[in-house]
């Protein structure tokens, strides 16, 4: 199994020659994928991923995945009746996470603010987005279901910084819990 710091050298060198033609699609999306228990040290290393990716020539942009679901659920329209809810039944986890399923899953909120994103970035010479914190997901939904939507819309190389556990070439398992997933149409890398 390939280091994080070696994973992360073979994303710079894919991001330098782009992807080659292949049957997973053409969009420039690439999954840095890392075991779940490496996420803190993720954490600690992006700083000086972004330092190097600019380095390569990129102008790098963030989106984070726990920044866009705390969006969606701080302003939803019933965020009042669930807090009054959760008082009323605590413990009740399984009806509190159906609920807030439902609210990001909801007219592709996650996947319109994504799509959002990569539009301001579409145009930009050398703009990379690197998309983190995919952990806030769980256990509302994968990120395969929002880059399924999106195919054809990404406009620039996005990286999603992804833990899991990879289960072959083009199959990956979210947080090494999840069913093997073979769904994703993008290169992986590490993992």
């Amino acid at each position: 199994m390939a280091s994080l710091q070696a994973s992360f050298e073979e994303l710079r060198e894919r991001l330098r020659t782009g992807r080659s033609l292949s049957n997973t699609g053409d969009d420039p999306v690439f999954y840095l994928v890392f075991r779940p228990e490496e996420m803190l040290e993720v954490k600690r290393c992006l700083k000086q991923w972004t330092a190097k990716l600019k380095i390569d020539g990129w102008t790098v942009h963030h989106f984070s995945m726990a920044e866009a679901v705390h969006q969606v659920l701080q302003n939803h329209e019933l965020r009042e009746l669930w807090l009054l809810s959760e008082t009323e039944d605590p413990l009740n986890f399984e009806t509190i996470n159906t609920t807030l399923r439902e609210a990001l899953i909801a007219d592709d909120t996650l996947k319109k603010a994504l799509q959002q994103r990569l539009e301001e970035l579409s145009g930009q010479p050398q703009a990379l987005l690197l998309v983190t914190d995919l952990e806030a997901l769980h256990p509302y939904l994968r990120v395969g279901s929002i880059e399924q939507k999106l195919q054809g819309r990404f406009s620039v190389p996005t990286v999603f910084l992804y833990p899991g556990i990879r289960a072959g070439k083009s199959t990956l398992k979210f947080l090494g819990i999840y069913p093997e997933d073979g769904n994703y149409r993008s290169v992986h890398i590490g993992g």
